[in-house]
């Protein structure tokens, strides 16, 4: 029997313009964890759509457990014992964990009468066996993007999946709910799972991978054991370069006040009130991030300021100007951009392509108008031309490349392209580079300091702590929708705001 449960050899797929795998080769042991990575659009999550059925290969050989097989379904890949955790769930909001997770092999009694109180009774076994804590009972759209995360791992288990697939499962995780992660990663192992773990983040390689397969621009690069390389080894082989991992941010005097924010309250679309009686202010030239658990308030406060949410009490202003009650986009004109968490959700159009996307806040002015007064598409294609160039934004049939077919990274890259072009008085950033390996993550730090560079006011909201720790001037610490504590950067420690975040108080916090 062969040593591998898996052997994908000459793995080929093109799609128009763009060859994703270009013969790549990929062994994993049976019983280990084995990280796959690659920058965005390096063909990882191309090459597993293809090991779970949801593509076929142009060529190229793939064995299971030393049998050469073909997938050609995911139907096939359940057979197998094969499972996906997808990077975006496949869940069905309104629907209750357990329906979620017999979805497609639903459990009958006599009479062939859906069974799902049996169901309920494994899915509740599964979950107490490896640690998942989850309700069966509960609705998908109430519980967390963490606990969804497990019914898509309960998925694959109740499925008796040996060998899982998890595609960039931590991008959408807080920093406990990480730690969480890594634990049930581990506990899979000891019970003899198969894990390959698609991942830009280089810690959590070193912490849980026994081994590590590094992709490059659709190329197979190198397989190696973790223990033996360092995360500068694995950036390098994924980049082709010397990663920095420093930022380098030059001191500067912060101006006057550009943003302000004077007892905000903020409530819910249930009517929940979210933020309560906060005050901030941000100030030319300086970047003020905000820390926190996810759910504490940060969602609501950023759409209140850029006016997707009202404000129930208090006042925002914009350079001195009250924007409380403005419209959306009189906020964009008044110099508001704005970077959402969701790139997908608020960030772009996934249809239209980058130009349509580039020229989506500005559309109707006179820059694009023609002669005929119609839409000058001409100018929009030409000026977002520059702006791939300018930002480096990786696609096949440039400008005119529809935003859904981007990597994570090149999507953010258009949306940061989009929002800087405009020259924004104050910059509203949150997540910004969630999901996103290495060499995004360093450009895109890289263009938010540059702004700051600029005296632009920046407001950044980041569940990742060192990105907090790195790029701020100021930290804001939020717990409960309050903010407790306003510190700078060099007077505060990653404990002290872990601390904080959980309630605590800092007496010599300086607001």
């Amino acid at each position: 029997m062969s040593e591998y449960a898996i052997e994908m050899m000459g793995i080929t797929k093109t799609f128009p313009g763009v060859i994703a795998n270009d013969k790549v080769n990929l062994q994993v042991r049976e019983k280990e964890i084995h990280a796959l990575l690659g920058e965005n659009g390096a063909g990882k999550s191309t090459l597993m759509s293809i090991l779970f059925g949801a593509y076929s290969a142009d060529s190229g050989t793939i064995s299971i457990h030393g049998k050469q097989i073909e997938i050609k379904n995911p139907n096939i890949a359940t057979e197998l014992g094969i499972g996906m955790v997808h990077q975006h769930f496949k869940l069905v909001q309104n629907y209750t964990v357990t329906e979620n997770i017999v979805l497609g092999m639903e459990p009958t009694k006599m009479g062939g009468i859906l069974d799902l109180g049996t169901a309920g009774k494994r899915v509740a076994e599964i979950s107490n066996k490896y640690g998942l804590a989850v309700d069966p009972s509960s609705i998908i759209e109430e519980i967390t993007v963490g606990q969804q995360q497990r019914v898509e791992i309960l998925k694959t288990l109740y499925r008796n999946a040996n060998i899982i697939i998890f595609d960039e499962p931590t991008a959408v995780l807080t920093p406990q709910e990480v730690d969480e992660l890594m634990d049930i990663l581990r506990l899979l192992r000891e019970e003899g799972k198969t894990i390959i773990l698609i991942t830009h983040k280089l810690k959590e390689i070193k912490d849980v991978a026994d081994r590590c397969t590094v992709l490059r621009r659709g190329k197979y690069i190198g397989t190696v054991d973790v223990a033996s390389v360092t995360e500068q080894d694995l950036a390098e082989m994924m980049v082709g370069r010397s990663v920095n991992f420093e930022i380098d941010k030059p001191e500067m005097e912060a101006g006057e006040v550009v943003l302000s924010m004077q007892n905000v309250f903020v409530e819910n679309s249930s009517g929940l009130e979210k933020v309560k009686d906060l005050s901030l202010d941000v100030c030319a030239g300086e970047i003020v991030g905000i820390a926190g658990v996810d759910g504490n308030g940060q969602t609501e406060l950023l759409e209140a300021i850029i006016g997707l949410t009202p404000t129930s009490k208090g006042s925002i202003f914009l350079d001195g100007e009250e924007i409380t009650h403005l419209t959306i986009r009189d906020r964009i004109e008044r110099g508001l951009g704005y970077i959402p968490e969701d790139r997908h959700k608020y960030g772009l159009v996934g249809q239209f392509s980058i130009y349509e996307n580039c020229a989506l806040k500005n559309y109707y002015q006179d820059i694009y108008r023609n002669k005929y007064d119609l839409l000058d598409f001409a100018k929009m294609h030409s000026d977002a031309e520059v702006l791939i160039e300018q930002f480096d934004i990786r696609a096949g049939e440039g400008a005119l490349t529809p935003a859904a077919s981007l990597s994570g990274g090149n999507q953010q890259k258009v949306i940061v392209a989009r929002e800087i072009s405009l020259s924004p008085k104050v910059l509203v950033v949150a997540q910004p580079t969630r999901g996103l390996d290495v060499g995004a993550i360093e450009y895109i730090r890289k263009r938010i300091i540059e702004e700051r560079g600029k005296g632009r006011a920046i407001l950044l909201v980041s569940f990742e702590l060192d990105e907090i720790m790195n790029l701020c001037d100021r930290i804001a610490t939020i717990s409960k929708g309050s903010i407790v504590a306003v510190n700078r950067q060099h007077e505060v420690t990653e404990r002290e705001i872990g601390m904080m975040m959980a309630g605590s108080k800092k007496e010599e916090a300086i607001v």
